[in-house]
């Protein structure tokens, strides 16, 4: 089940990184839901997108609390 929330969070994030507000809101959500070790996941792969989609750039903060 774990896992299921985890690639359901990657696929809003995906969805939702054409606008940089929406994105930090989900983001800020998928950081109160995921376990510590999907949060560590998450964090390689936003890095990644972040790097395809540099204006999602100001949400890193939310990585590093």
């Amino acid at each position: 089940m774990a896992r299921a929330m985890y690639d359901y969070t990657k696929a809003v994030l995906s969805k939702v990184s054409f606008d940089v507000n929406l994105f930090c809101k989900e983001l800020e959500k998928a950081l109160s839901r995921l376990l510590p070790y999907e949060i560590e996941e998450l964090k390689i792969w936003v890095n990644s997108l972040i790097a395809e989609n540099p204006q999602l750039n100001q949400c890193l903060i939310q990585l590093n609390p």
